[in-house]
C-alpha cells in the first residue's frame, strides 16, 4: 500500500455520483491509506464512509465543506477534518442550512419552469430533483435532471441557459462562526483549493492572515486546480504561517478527462503526512 491519501471527494450526500460505500471501494482499489469525503455542508455519509473503511481496511476521517464568507470573499470553502460527526451543534447547523437550501432550489426551480412552460415544454418535479440529489439539494442536481430530461446537451448549457439566469442568492456560514463551530465538534478547519479563490498573491497571503486570527488551522496546498509550481508556493506561504498542509482531489464523477479519484488530474500525490497533521491538530481541541 502507498503512502498517499485523497481528503476531498463527494458523495450521493451532497453533489457526487457515488456513494461513500463506493467511494471507500474506489480509494481501496486505488491504493489509497487514507480518505475523507467533505460533503458540502452535509456529514450524513461520513459514518457510512467509516463503516465501509473499518471493513476495507482503510482509514477514514470525518471531513465536511462548508460555504462561508468574509468581507469581499462572498464564497469561500473551508474544510472540516477529525471532528464528531455526531456532534449536536455541527449537525443543527447543518440540519438549518440544508432547510434553508432546500428551499432556495425549490425557488429556483420554480423559476426554471416558469422558463420551461413558457418555451413549451413540461416543467421539472421537484421530487425527481430531490431523488437525484439523495442528500443536499444544489443548482448541479437541478442540472442533472435538466440532463436527464433532455432539455440541454451538458450540464454548462444548464448553467447558461436556466440556472445562472433562475439563480437565488446562496446563503453562507461566517467565516469566524464556520471555524468555532468545527473547532468545538473536535475538528480543524482547513481552507480549500486556494486556486480558485480569485486572489493575487498579496490578497491571499493577507486572506490566510485574516482567517488564521479566526483560528484557521490549515490550507488545501495538493488540489486539482493547482499545477505543481502553484503547489510549491502554496506549500512555503502555509509553512511559514505554521498551518498544517492537506490536499484531496475533489472528484465528484467519472467523466471523459476529469478529475481522477486520488490523482486529481494526474498530478495529485498526497502524503500520508497530512492526516497525521490532522490528528495532531484536531487532538488540541475538545471533543
Amino acid at each position: 500500500m502507498h503512502d498517499l491519501v485523497d481528503l476531498h471527494m463527494h458523495s450521493i450526500y451532497s453533489d457526487g455520483r457515488l456513494t461513500p460505500t463506493q467511494l471507500v471501494s474506489r480509494a481501496t482499489d486505488a491504493g489509497l491509506r487514507a480518505m475523507a469525503i467533505a460533503d458540502h455542508d452535509n456529514v450524513d455519509g461520513v459514518p457510512e464512509a467509516m463503516a465501509a473503511g473499518e471493513l476495507a481496511g482503510i482509514e477514514v476521517l470525518s471531513g465536511v465543506e462548508l460555504s462561508v464568507v468574509w468581507e469581499q470573499y462572498q464564497d469561500l470553502h473551508l474544510l472540516g477534518y477529525g471532528f464528531d460527526p455526531a456532534d449536536d451543534r455541527l449537525g443543527q447547523a447543518l440540519a438549518d442550512f440544508r432547510e434553508f437550501r432546500a428551499g432556495r432550489s425549490e425557488q429556483i426551480l420554480v423559476k426554471i419552469n416558469e422558463r420551461l412552460v413558457a418555451e413549451g415544454r413540461q416543467p421539472l418535479d421537484f421530487a425527481t430533483v430531490k431523488a437525484t440529489a439523495g442528500g443536499t439539494i444544489g443548482r448541479p442536481h437541478i442540472g442533472q435532471t435538466l440532463l436527464e430530461a433532455g432539455y440541454v446537451r451538458s450540464m454548462e448549457q444548464a448553467f447558461q441557459r436556466y440556472l445562472v439566469p433562475c439563480n437565488v442568492p446562496k446563503r453562507y456560514f461566517p467565516v469566524d462562526e464556520a471555524i468555532g463551530m468545527i473547532h468545538a465538534a473536535g475538528g480543524c478547519a482547513v481552507l480549500a483549493h486556494p486556486p480558485f479563490i480569485k486572489a493575487t498573491d498579496r490578497e491571499m497571503e493577507e486572506l490566510i492572515e485574516a482567517l488564521v486570527s479566526f483560528g484557521l488551522d490549515g490550507v488545501e496546498v495538493y488540489n486539482s486546480g493547482a499545477d505543481n509550481a502553484t503547489i510549491d508556493k502554496h506549500l512555503t506561504l502555509t509553512r511559514r504561517r505554521g498551518l498544517i498542509v492537506t490536499g484531496g482531489s475533489d472528484f465528484h464523477r467519472d467523466e471523459p478527462n476529469g478529475i481522477e479519484l486520488g490523482k486529481g488530474y494526474g498530478n495529485l500525490k498526497i502524503p500520508y503526512q497530512c492526516v497525521e497533521e490532522i490528528h495532531r491538530k484536531a487532538a488540541g481541541y475538545p471533543d
